[in-house]
């Protein structure tokens, strides 16, 4: 069975969806035979990598909020990612757009380290305050996770896995993505959002059990 996810780096809730999905299949008989796949999505193209500038900052500037709606945003996100065992840091996180990391995803998965990689990438950008647009950080990740640190190199120095990253982008209109995470089970069935472990093992149960039906019967 095939999951797809939708998902960008700086998207707080895909880390906790990625977390609620793990939740739900560990619970699952059959998640030997579940396949995840991490799909491509920017939530901003256009954004211009600056350390200098605030997570806070940024926001406040692209949603016109105020200091106080901004820390209650940030707040309510802080608390939901401790409900899955996660620390979010936003006073750290570093304002990088993410087009060259998911590149870097996409190099992990031609070795069945996709999963590891986005883990990786998400830990750094939220927890850690790395810079997760920065060429060196990228290729510490990836060794971290047993990448070839010249072969890495190699990819982010040219355009290598960006048309797969813009596949990605297009299929995700396809598909009617609007906002990420965004997840498709084994191309039939789809959840919005960092929804519940619960709902995701209903899905997983229902997608598998519809799959044994279709079997011819011996």
């Amino acid at each position: 069975m095939k999951v797809e996810i939708w998902s960008d780096v700086m998207c707080p809730f895909c880390y906790i969806g990625k977390r609620r999905l793990e939740a739900a299949l560990e619970q699952f008989p059959h998640r030997d035979q579940v396949e995840v796949v991490w799909k491509s999505f920017q939530l901003d193209p256009n954004l211009k990598t600056d350390p200098s500038k605030s997570v806070k900052q940024s926001l406040a500037e692209k949603k016109g909020w105020s200091p106080e709606q901004t820390d209650q945003s940030m707040a309510y996100v802080v608390n939901m990612a401790k409900e899955v065992g996660l620390i979010y840091h936003f006073d750290k996180a570093v304002v990088a757009n993410s087009f060259d990391a998911h590149r870097f995803s996409h190099l992990a998965k031609k070795y069945g380290k996709q999963d590891e990689a986005e883990e990786r990438l998400f830990a750094a950008y939220f927890i850690e305050g790395k810079n997760t647009a920065d060429h060196p950080t990228l290729i510490q990740l990836g060794t971290e996770i047993g990448l070839d640190p010249a072969e890495i190199a190699q990819v982010l120095s040219g355009n290598d896995y960006a048309d797969d990253v813009q596949t990605d982008i297009y299929e995700s209109r396809q598909v009617g993505v609007t906002g990420v995470p965004f997840f498709v089970f084994a191309d039939k069935y789809t959840v919005s959002g960092a929804q519940g472990s619960t709902l995701f093992l209903q899905v997983l149960e229902k997608v598998w059990e519809e799959g044994l039906r279709l079997e011819p019967q011996k």
